[in-house]
């Protein structure tokens, strides 16, 4: 089984949080959907009859387009790739494009799955991170969305400057309201570049705290742990039978195709990456050229990225796998490099598998670098 990822590089207005590939010009918009979908029909034979059963709509804002629009993209796939019966198909949303007529079109579509940025429901954050939408705007998309949809999932973050541990709370419990089956948590990331790095370096915006970022970690987590959801991810939470396919399929090393700009690939051995220009894109596309770059993986850089995923998930980092696909010498490796984090707490080995404690959790990137090997000759 294989998935498909799709980049909408557009949105209204840019987050200042946001590094992702997107622009705020729609311009090029009727071009560039026509080169998804020549890119679509180019890449057919990359998955190698493998069959799909995720397509997903990620960006930028892929809510921004029209009905005939996402239909014409998800019509290219089924056109070229042989699908599941019962497809997860996923589109991105912000809470200013999903109007009841909107949502109404989109269920009586393919997509049947929506995954809703709204990201907080207190004014001063979202004004903080220049959303485009308001907190009465994403309450009332909520009240709507769950009429017509039975699979959503939310976005919240935390760490925000000035969001204090009782508005956090808060804010879990209203989207726990709402009776969603699937929460997105991240903590807000100063990325380099970006309008919030600029603030906070200007003095308007106060610096990032890690340490209330790490409390509101471990509050997220007893509160939705409290409310039924399983901790699946170090990023998700889901009720039973509503974990992401898609993104669980990047955790457990599936194969997925990327289509558009900057959109990335993998195939078992191969990364590869689709240039981050929407101009340079569409002029590659047109020229039936692929502007695209790869990289073959070592056995090092599998390991590490195994490792990665691994710990961030339920599933943990099987050993016997390790073993088996790497070699007695990473195993030696891993379970030496271990032995530190299981005696803090923060690793314990379970049936074989090595896993995050719920201590580690918040920790499990960090602690994921330490296992890395560099080089094994």
């Amino acid at each position: 089984m294989a998935g498909i990822y799709i980049h909408i590089p557009f949105c209204k207005q840019a987050c200042y949080y946001c590094d992702f590939h997107f622009s705020t010009s729609l311009k090029k918009k009727d071009e560039l959907i026509n080169c998804l979908i020549k890119e679509i029909e180019f890449r057919k034979n990359e998955l190698n009859n493998e069959i799909v059963e995720t397509i997903y709509f990620g960006g930028g804002t892929p809510s921004i387009l029209s009905q005939i629009e996402i239909d014409s993209i998800i019509g290219a796939v089924y056109k070229n790739y042989e699908v599941v019966s019962n497809p997860e198909i996923t589109l991105e949303a912000n809470p200013d494009d999903l109007s009841e007529e909107k949502i109404v079109e989109l269920s009586k579509s393919k997509i049947n799955r929506l995954s809703i940025g709204v990201q907080s429901f207190y004014e001063k954050d979202l004004q903080l991170m220049n959303r485009a939408h308001n907190s009465e705007e994403a309450k009332k998309c909520l009240s709507i969305a769950t009429r017509y949809f039975e699979n959503i999932s939310l976005d919240l973050i935390y760490g925000i400057p000035g969001l204090s541990n009782s508005d956090w709370k808060e804010n879990i419990q209203i989207a726990l309201s709402y009776n969603i089956p699937h929460i997105s948590s991240y903590a807000l990331t100063v990325e380099p570049k970006t309008a919030l790095e600029s603030l906070i370096k200007k003095g308007k915006v106060a610096p990032v705290n890690d340490e209330q970022a790490q409390e509101q970690f471990y509050i997220l987590t007893q509160e939705l742990v409290e409310a039924d959801f399983v901790h699946y991810e170090l990023s998700n939470f889901g009720k039973e039978g509503f974990f992401s396919k898609n993104n669980s399929a990047y955790w457990q090393g599936k194969k997925y195709l990327g289509i558009g700009p900057s959109a990335h690939s993998f195939d078992g051995e191969q990364r590869s990456w689709n240039v981050s220009n929407n101009s340079k894109y569409i002029q590659a596309v047109q020229k039936e050229e692929l502007p695209i770059e790869r990289e073959t993986l070592s056995i090092t850089d599998q390991y590490n990225e195994y490792v990665m995923t691994g710990l961030r998930t339920i599933w943990g980092v099987s050993l016997d796998k390790v073993k088996k696909d790497f070699g007695k010498k990473y195993f030696e490796y891993l379970k030496l490099q271990s032995e530190k984090h299981i005696k803090e707490d923060l690793l314990y080995i379970e049936n074989e598998k090595l896993k995050t404690t719920y201590k580690g959790k918040f920790l499990s990137d960090g602690i994921a670098s330490d296992l890395f090997k560099l080089n094994l000759s």
